[in-house]
């Protein structure tokens, strides 16, 4: 099962994610469409961010080590790359090159845990804050930066069969360097962290899984850092919340994300959700996806449109398809049920019919 969704964060008078700066002034990034600015933050920048709110919650990071050569040159940073050990490495993936020199291998992992760009709903002013330095010096330092106002909205997938489960090269090296481990690599890491870690089969590949109880705790622990989402840059003059204004949940049979057209944007008025078209999709793909949707609407944020897709999607909150309530309730409610053992199907991919002949 994945656990699809889609998020967004409302940012007032901020620059949470910048650019290259020019000169003596920052910039934050954004996309040029159609000859429109729309400001985003990067998919990285946001990662990081929940990154260091499992580390907030206990989780313990794998340690980085900066290798290679001087800035603009040849360089690399390389994790521990260890995806038993540390929940960083298994929900968001690497990749470590190996030494040339030494002959050793490249090892990655593709990432459980997919986000999209959070890129603004509607075209944006950016605005551009001119600042002095003048404290104490002779001749004031000039300095610049920019900032917006925007709702950025970007998809996320979570590929819950994945977390836990490392797919091992075959007799000829294929098919198990996106998930790094030798299965003797794998039993060994596998004991640090708890026993009971076994071989299995996993989407026609040999594979080691860990226990079922610590793939629970690692996707419960992803669920509770998107509810207390914070970071980013320019905190001291551009301080905002980043908790999700709004997060929308459906799990899934399959890799796709029926949420992709529920929430956009209209140039001159700004964020749209639509509930007519979340109905549709979830029309179209019946008996792939499992109710209820989860939806997170943060109180005070658009009450217009959440009584707006309250009537679009009232049949479907009647007969609790669909509940809404604060992102953060929503969150923390669906990682308890993963810790508590009550969706356990979803750590498995979902047994299909076979055609028949």
């Amino acid at each position: 099962m994945y656990l699809a969704g889609k998020m967004v964060l409302a940012v007032e008078a901020g620059a949470p994610n910048n650019g290259r700066g020019e000169e003596t002034t920052a910039r934050v990034k954004f996309a040029r469409i159609r000859g429109q600015v729309y400001p985003y933050i990067s998919a990285q920048a946001a990662r990081r961010w929940v990154r260091d709110g499992m580390v907030e919650l206990g989780s313990l990071p794998s340690p980085v080590t900066r290798v290679g050569k001087a800035q603009g040159k040849a360089q690399k940073a390389n994790t521990a790359a260890d995806p038993v050990r540390y929940a960083d490495d298994d929900l968001f993936g690497y990749m470590r090159a190996g030494a040339k020199k030494d002959d050793a291998a490249t090892t990655l992992r593709d990432s459980p845990f997919m986000l999209g760009t959070l890129m603004s709903v509607e075209p944006a002013q950016l605005t551009q804050d001119f600042g002095v330095m003048s404290r104490g010096v002779a001749e004031p330092v000039l300095h610049g930066h920019e900032f917006y106002t925007a709702d950025l909205a970007a998809p996320f997938l979570l590929d819950l069969p994945r977390i836990g489960t490392f797919t091992l090269p075959g007799a000829v090296g294929a098919g198990g360097r996106p998930n790094y481990l030798t299965e003797e690599q794998a039993l060994q890491a596998a004991e640090a962290v708890a026993a009971g870690a076994a071989a299995t089969q996993f989407r026609d590949q040999a594979a080691v899984r860990l226990p079922l109880e610590e793939r629970r705790r690692r996707a419960a622990l992803l669920l509770e850092a998107l509810a207390q989402l914070s970071g980013g840059a320019k905190k001291a003059l551009h301080y905002g919340d980043r908790v999700p204004a709004l997060v929308m949940l459906v799990p899934f049979k399959g890799g796709i994300n029926p949420l992709a057209h529920c929430v956009d944007g209209v140039e001159g008025r700004g964020l749209r959700v639509r509930g007519e078209v979340l109905r549709a999709e979830l029309d179209a793909w019946a008996g792939e996806w499992e109710a209820p949707v989860r939806v997170g609407w943060r109180p005070g944020f658009r009450d217009d449109l959440l009584e707006e897709f309250r009537r679009a999607c009232a049949s479907e909150l009647a007969d609790g398809r669909m509940v809404i309530d604060h992102p953060r309730t929503v969150l923390r409610a669906l990682a308890a049920e993963l810790r508590d053992g009550k969706l356990d199907g979803w750590f498995d991919d979902p047994q299909r019919d076979e055609p028949q002949r």
